[in-house]
């Protein structure tokens, strides 16, 4: 949690650094980085100013148009290769500050906190060796003349990659990853809640890679002001961002000044449709572990359980017994599923929403408790929400589930209008026995990912993102590559004996 900066004379000044222009740098202010566990100090973190973005910016711009970083593609594979090493030989360092700083789980940094994001790396590693930059259209005739005409795809230039705190390994390899591979340079922003873990990325890249200086940049940052450098700033060429909805449309407004391209990635409020056919005790397992996984704080969580009426209270009671053996505890244990929320704040908010869903109607079932010390919540359960309800549309970001009914006596129509009732769209899940009837649910639903019987589709290969006010483009996957490349088509006359 970001607080007011420090004196770096005072003790606990940052031992992380900047990395801006190929060096390793601090600044004059700090602020604290907080274990979400126990609410304790963990370390401080450079406070980057608005000079310390523009200096970065500056950096990536050089680098970008003064060197061959864009061009060679050899040198970028073997970077990538030289990184993804890195990760693996700092993988437990990694792990504990994860864990410390993230409240993410041990269990869950042998997958999406960590493991896997460094995976990501290996995988644009290789598209590199394989991708093709050029197209051949062939040829036309024009006016008595042939033409050849062809595609060649070019990194789109100095990109600001600003981060949120959920899932700071995947976000800050799911960013960079692709962009170097593109050939592009960058501003990794870390969040003002994890800023040790991303400033941890900056050095080994500065130690252990041939990455050129000013092609990667990471600041830190608890000001609101740096983001707005970084999202405004005449040469910055695209903004890709992770983060709340609200945040997000300032942003593409605030790029629109200089009509950068923008990457957003944003919120969901995605629903789980459970049939009238279901395994009943299947889905209910899986809506209450999946609500818990990161403490719920996850953008395509289903966090909307949407069941038949006429089985409403039978689901409830399943998923209950489930809650009832998800006990918040310590992220370091082996066996803890359920670790912390990031922030004081962050509790807060998701306490102030669960207690006005009751107040409007729903029915606390379970949790809507604080868990302390730390910042950790209870499991929580509410049955009977109104689909137009606050807790229903809105982003919570904790481990409460919002149970809807929906009307059985139409078939599958009014599960389909209440998950389609949102102005999200960015993942979803449906059980069914039937799993062709299934496929046919998920098809009707507006999202950018879908779930079918616990089927997971997230790998590095895959594209990720959302529609409507879930986001802009796709990250991971060639797609994800691809938001980091500009389109140049070319036309040439054909000359006997020259080619284009």
């Amino acid at each position: 949690m970001p607080v007011q900066g420090i004196d770096p004379g005072e003790p606990g000044h940052a031992r992380r650094r900047l990395l801006i222009d190929g060096r390793l740098v601090d600044t004059k202010r700090h602020f604290m980085s907080l274990n979400p566990a126990t609410g304790a100090i963990l370390d401080h973190a450079p406070d980057a100013a608005p000079a310390d973005a523009e200096a970065a910016i500056s950096a990536a711009h050089r680098a970008f148009h003064t060197t061959d970083w864009a061009t060679d593609r050899d040198l970028r594979i073997r970077c990538l290769d030289q990184l993804h090493q890195a990760l693996l030989d700092q993988v437990e360092e990694l792990r504990e500050l994860t864990i410390a700083e993230a409240g993410a789980t041990r269990m869950l940094t042998h997958g999406a906190q960590l493991e896997d994001p460094i995976g990501i790396v290996r995988y644009y590693a290789d598209l590199l060796r394989t991708y093709s930059f050029t197209e051949d259209l062939g040829e036309v005739e024009k006016h008595g003349q042939h033409h050849h005409r062809w595609l060649e795809k070019e990194a789109v230039g100095v990109v600001a990659a600003i981060l949120p705190y959920n899932y700071p390994n995947q976000l800050a390899l799911a960013k960079l990853a692709p962009a170097l591979a593109a050939g592009c340079t960058i501003v990794l922003k870390a969040a003002p809640d994890t800023p040790l873990i991303t400033l941890a990325l900056g050095e080994l890249i500065a130690e252990h890679t041939d990455i050129p200086p000013g092609v990667v940049n990471v600041l830190s940052s608890s000001r609101a002001d740096v983001g707005e450098v970084l999202t405004t700033h005449a040469d910055v060429d695209a903004v890709s961002f992770t983060g709340s909805t609200v945040t997000g449309r300032r942003i593409m407004a605030a790029a629109s000044e200089t009509v950068k391209k923008v990457f957003l990635e944003l919120g969901g409020k995605s629903a789980m449709v459970v049939l009238d056919d279901a395994d009943f005790a299947v889905s209910a397992q899986f809506a209450a572990y999946m609500i818990c996984v990161n403490a719920g704080q996850g953008c395509a969580l289903t966090s909307r359980l949407l069941v038949p009426r006429s089985r409403h209270d039978e689901i409830v009671e399943l998923v209950a017994a489930h809650f009832a053996r998800i006990r918040p505890g310590d992220p370091s244990h082996p066996k803890t599923y359920l670790g912390p929320l990031i922030s004081a704040k962050q509790r807060d908010k998701v306490d102030g929403m669960v207690q006005r869903a009751v107040a409007e109607g729903a029915k606390l079932i379970t949790g809507g408790e604080r868990v302390d010390p730390g910042f950790f919540y209870a499991p929580t359960l509410l049955a009977g929400v109104d689909p137009d309800s606050e807790i229903a549309q809105e982003e919570v970001f904790g481990p409460v589930l919002a149970v809807i009914p929906y009307d059985d006596t139409q078939g599958d129509d009014d599960a389909v209008r209440i998950a389609n009732n949102s102005v999200y769209g960015l993942s979803g899940a449906v059980h069914s026995r039937d799993q062709e009837r299934a496929v046919r649910v998920a098809r009707r639903i507006r999202s950018g990912t879908f779930s079918i019987n616990g089927g997971n589709y997230f790998h590095p290969d895959v594209p990720f993102g959302g529609y409507r006010q879930s986001g802009i483009g796709r990250e991971s996957g060639v797609a994800g590559m691809e938001e980091f490349l500009e389109t140049k088509a070319f036309g040439a006359p054909v000359v006997a004996g020259v080619d284009a």
